[in-house]
């Protein structure tokens, strides 16, 4: 590696750090996917030329192609299919170490019979089994994710649900860890490689299809995890310092990221590590919640109640996506600060599919990014809070989760809105969310229901604010 090659890949692995670094804040996430962008550009350039293993024209056409292929996506995929985008992602990222381990790993072998050179050390046949271990897991799995968030009907078929479930995939770890013991001691065998290779796409498939819809923010924080881990393993593989550092990173990121959602969901990190999530009874069925006390209400009744508030706390939710309802609800917001009521947002952590799904919502609204509280500081203040307005949120306020101890959202820390004077709901129907369990809080007696599109709803609600304040 030349001189220049390494000043290349420090200039990119202090834009790895730069770029994570600004996507701690949503003011300066922009600039920071930018920085990491150009990093990862930078340290793919320096690869392909330095080693001389393209021409610069091929650089140039790959760039070409690439860019056409991210403005597509960028300008094409909705914000509610994001988190499957992101999905995906992961797995491309993992089936990738997987297939450059397993290249290297053939070219050493050809290198080791044809031209007599010396066999690799078991340091490189740890790195290669550990790159298509983890790699396998993070194709299937994110695959599965990919397919729950998309809410495919073969992903809950219940030949899925596998007898014995917990012993075959402890099997099958067993013998993941036996094949890389393998390795160390045979880092050419393609064979053993191969194998390792099929075992880890059955247990990524096993560990994360039981897993319920519910905990997917949290799953696709962990295999963001596992394809940083996959990459870092490759950069050892291939001798590639700016791949192990910018792996390791993603990978450390991912796994205080998925150790953050765990605790805002209260699950277990040992739980989802190992495909153990979700589960138990789904409660009381939607007729004995609902029967003869929802109290539906109209945009006019909302805009006096509106009028009247002094402070109103917005709580935007999955519905808020689906309908891109986020400019009403800047248009809300705009409303009643104009007369002198005090607005906030409470973003609960796994708001939406993904984490910081709601922010990036509201801050494309150009909704300030002061007014976005979390949700340990916006829940002590539902007490003394006037309305609170949930749009298309569903699980993050459902009071079972503080009730019902054997739910699949048990235990799972909310947004506390039933303690509010006046709690308004927009959602089209009462169709439970990704939980699967109805939700007290729209039979509660200070809760009205506004059955609408997000989108349509804010718009008549804001058209009756407008009349009334003439």
């Amino acid at each position: 590696m030349t001189p220049t090659m390494r000043l290349m890949y420090l200039i990119a692995a202090s834009l790895f750090i730069l770029g994570i670094k600004g996507l701690s804040h949503p003011r300066t996430a922009v600039r920071g996917n930018i920085l990491g962008a150009v990093g990862m550009l930078l340290a793919i350039v320096t690869t392909l030329i330095g080693y001389g293993i393209v021409s610069v024209w091929v650089v140039w056409a790959g760039m070409v192609i690439g860019s056409v292929a991210g403005v597509y996506l960028a300008l094409n995929v909705p914000m509610t299919a994001m988190p499957q985008m992101v999905a995906l992602l992961n797995g491309f990222g993992g089936i990738a170490s997987l297939l450059v381990a397993g290249a290297e790993l053939w070219l050493q072998l050809k290198e080791t019979q044809f031209e007599g050179a010396a066999s690799p050390t078991a340091a490189f046949g740890v790195s290669t089994g550990l790159s298509g271990l983890i790699g396998g897991v993070t194709f299937t799995g994110s695959l599965v994710a990919f397919a729950k968030l998309q809410e495919l009907k073969w992903i809950d078929n219940p030949q899925f649900v596998i007898p014995n479930r917990n012993l075959v995939v402890g099997l099958l770890a067993l013998l993941c860890v036996t094949a890389v013991v393998g390795l160390s001691r045979e880092p050419t065998n393609p064979l053993i490689y191969a194998v390792l290779c099929v075992l880890a796409l059955v247990l990524g498939f096993l560990l994360t299809v039981p897993i319920g819809g519910a905990d997917m923010p949290v799953v696709i924080a962990l295999l963001n995890s596992y394809s940083g881990l996959a990459a870092a393993a490759t950069g050892f593989v291939i001798n590639n310092d700016v791949l192990v550092i910018a792996g390791s990173l993603v990978g450390s990121s991912g796994i205080i990221l998925t150790r953050i959602m765990c605790k805002a969901m209260n699950r277990s990190f040992i739980n989802v590590l190992f495909g153990t999530m979700g589960g138990g009874d789904t409660g009381p069925k939607a007729d004995e919640v609902y029967a003869g006390k929802i109290k539906s209400t109209t945009p006019e009744e909302l805009a006096i109640l509106f009028e009247s508030a002094r402070r109103v706390v917005v709580v935007p939710g999955y519905g808020l996506a689906v309908a891109q309802a986020q400019h009403a609800v800047r248009d809300l917001y705009n409303k009643l600060t104009q007369h002198g009521v005090e607005v906030e947002f409470g973003i609960h952590p796994v708001a939406g599919r993904m984490p910081g799904h709601m922010n990036v919502l509201l801050a494309e609204a150009e909704i300030p990014y002061e007014v976005m509280k979390e949700m340990d500081e916006i829940n002590p203040t539902f007490d003394f809070t006037d309305v609170v307005v949930v749009i298309g949120a569903n699980d993050v306020v459902n009071p079972l989760a503080r009730e019902n101890n054997n739910g699949p959202i048990a235990g799972m820390p909310i947004l506390d809105v039933d303690k509010a004077r006046t709690v308004v709901v927009l959602k089209r129907s009462l169709s439970p969310g990704f939980a699967g369990i109805p939700n007290p809080l729209f039979a509660a007696d200070n809760t009205l229901m506004l059955f609408a599109d997000a989108k349509k709803g804010l718009q008549e609600i804001n058209t009756a604010l407008t009349e009334l304040v003439r």
